[in-house]
């Protein structure tokens, strides 16, 4: 198996590099596998204080990867796709480990989950982001459980429904990202040189007071969400959408 997700150690931090941009780093059932891999592994790493998910290439996460629909059967596919994704927000957030985005390009649909799932998200000047599910006839069901804690309501109300870019500064002003910054680099090294002078017990149970709410929303309604995601996902209206995404052409609801 080719290697999506790189892991490297650099002082108290080990980075996780989402490395697959042949496909803009879509979440494919592999790259998902390898991010768990990899977050278990920096649990493992003595002396690591933080996390920090990074990116090669233009785009930092495109959401699902939608060239494996093509591939199965839909219906085995959303369910799976969306557990996976459920279980995998849900790991960044227990982790004892604080995790921060380092993002320096693009991020598109289910992209904007990671994002809300780090404890902080710095982003490039260039960075760009966008909710489009609802362009393909889906529903950011299961990341909402991640964006809409983060994201002012009215920010939520436009951009869940409009599918528009913004910018990595209106992404700061809605609460998405932490920080918008012409050197991501330099941000995210200042923060992790201030986290690595906490201990792993005070980091540990500093994080849960800021995750609780959250895990305690993934308890209630996950099932639920899930169960809906699987449901939009193999509708007609989604499997035009899809294809036309892939065959880069408009779906059959534009006039």
């Amino acid at each position: 198996m080719s290697t999506l997700v790189r892991y490297e150690r650099d002082g108290a931090a080990a980075r996780l590099i989402l490395d697959s941009p042949h496909n803009r780093n879509a979440l494919s059932t592999a790259l998902v596998e390898q991010l768990h891999d990899g977050l278990t592994r920096a649990s493992a790493d003595h002396g690591v204080r933080a996390v920090i998910l990074g990116h090669t290439g233009g785009t930092f996460c495109a959401g699902a990867d939608l060239s494996e629909a093509a591939d199965r059967d839909p219906t085995d596919l959303a369910a799976d796709r969306a557990r996976e994704l459920t279980r995998l927000l849900r790991r960044i957030l227990e982790l004892r480990l604080p995790v921060i985005a380092a993002i320096d390009g693009h991020v598109r649909a289910g992209g904007l989950g990671l994002v809300g799932a780090c404890d902080i998200a710095v982003a490039g000047s260039s960075s760009t982001f966008a909710l489009t599910e609802a362009r393909i006839g889906v529903a950011p069901s299961i990341i909402s459980l991640t964006l809409l804690p983060k994201m002012t309501a009215r920010a939520a109300g436009r951009y869940f429904v409009t599918g528009e870019k913004f910018g990595a500064t209106e992404a700061a002003d809605i609460g998405l990202v932490t920080v918008a910054t012409n050197d991501v680099a330099s941000t995210v090294a200042d923060l992790t040189s201030a986290i690595a002078q906490a201990s792993p017990q005070g980091l540990a149970a500093s994080k849960a007071l800021t995750t609780s709410a959250l895990i305690d929303d993934f308890e209630r309604r996950a099932e639920k969400l899930t169960q809906e995601s699987a449901a939009l996902f193999v509708s007609a209206e989604a499997r035009e959408g899809m294809m036309a995404f892939l065959e880069k052409r408009s779906p059959n609801w534009i006039a």
